[in-house]
């Protein structure tokens, strides 16, 4: 996963953008292929991160790392360590993670009548 360049003008130019437009600034959160779908899965509570694996079967360790990272970083999950023999680690979201359920209701309720949509034309 590469990071844009802070020096590019897309950098500047996504930045500039986030900066006026909240929503944007939010899609930016947890836009991509698989923030969505793990703050879809936390959203029931919490997951250890094979929990999470099993729900996500394509995606690779690595990437899961890099996601629960990054979302981990916006303060949208927490990460619990257990002091156990193996070591247990728990994700869940934080309150401002679960705000998004409504919205993570909505975009499905969306998504569904979207592709009916498709489907008839």
């Amino acid at each position: 996963m590469t990071k844009i360049k802070e020096t590019s003008t897309n950098f500047a130019n996504k930045k500039a953008l986030a900066d006026e437009c909240p929503e944007v600034y939010a899609s930016n959160l947890i836009g991509g292929q698989w923030s969505l779908a793990i703050c879809c899965y936390l959203i029931n509570g919490k997951l250890r991160f094979g929990e999470l694996k099993k729900c996500l079967p394509n995606i690779t360790e690595r990437m899961l790392t890099l996601q629960l990272r990054r979302l981990e970083e916006e303060k949208i999950i927490t990460r619990k360590v257990y002091a156990e023999v193996p070591p247990r680690v728990e994700y869940e979201l934080t309150e401002i993670g679960y705000q998004l359920k409504t919205i993570i209701l909505e975009l499905e309720k969306w998504g569904k009548e979207h592709k009916l949509a498709v489907q008839k034309i």
